[in-house]
């Protein structure tokens, strides 16, 4: 494990929240395959929203910035509406044919110790909520977690990290303290998210972005992958 740019260790850490897509899972392209489908059925043309979008950003975002592209307009919102809906209709299906979809190294190992030791663990992600349980379920990773944030929530994305941060309020009985959660993602809206909602931020570097990119993106803590330990106490917290 490797220090980044704040240096210090979290302590006291109670929840752990996790983004989904290069931190948890690669779907293989399910993802952009799912909106390919939709804005083809829809209006003919099989959009690809690598052209016009960033890993790390909501969806709502992926689907309003490629409208705009590809159709040469803001959508209305019954336009934005069906586009969404329409893309979940055919994101189980890319999902379960997706002959590279993957749980991430590490990933169950983790999630099965910080369980065991009494973190709270949620999802904060930039997946619609549908989206991201549907991609949980194929990975058998579901089970895990007990809150999120998620994109239906809010086009951004501090306010998702703040979203999944009042809901484990919400289950604790008492407000949680961002201070006491890690942010575990792979991009540097992931990082951003969590140091807007104050939380630690931790990158780990298997999705597009690499540990210097993610370090200089400001994460407090790096790792290759989740075969690496995150920085937490071995003692469950009290």
């Amino acid at each position: 494990m490797s220090e980044g740019a704040g240096g210090a260790v979290s302590k006291g850490a109670i929840a752990v929240l996790f983004d989904v897509d290069g931190t948890l899972i690669s779907s293989g392209g399910a993802g952009a395959a799912s909106w390919r489908m939709a804005f083809d059925d829809l209006y003919g043309i099989p959009a690809e929203i690598g052209k016009y979008t960033d890993a790390g950003m909501t969806e709502p975002e992926v689907a309003r910035l490629t409208f705009k592209n590809v159709i040469g307009h803001e959508p209305s919102r019954q336009e934005l509406a069906r586009v969404m809906s329409r893309r979940l209709h055919f994101l189980p299906q890319t999902v379960a044919e997706s002959k590279d979809f993957k749980v991430l190294p590490g990933v169950v190992e983790t999630l099965d110790r910080l369980s065991a030791e009494g973190y709270l663990l949620g999802i904060t992600t930039g997946g619609m909520e549908a989206a991201a349980h549907i991609k949980l379920a194929r990975a058998d990773l579901g089970h895990y977690f007990c809150f999120g944030g998620y994109g239906s929530d809010s086009v951004d994305r501090t306010e998702v990290t703040r979203r999944a941060l009042e809901r484990a309020g919400v289950l604790l009985g008492e407000p949680v303290d961002p201070k006491e959660a890690l942010v575990v993602g792979d991009t540097p809206h992931d990082i951003q998210a969590a140091h807007g909602a104050g939380a630690f931020a931790v990158g780990v570097a298997t999705g597009h972005f690499t540990t210097d990119e993610l370090r200089d993106a400001g994460a407090d803590y790096v790792l290759s992958s989740l075969d690496e330990k995150l920085p937490l106490s071995e003692a469950v917290p009290g």
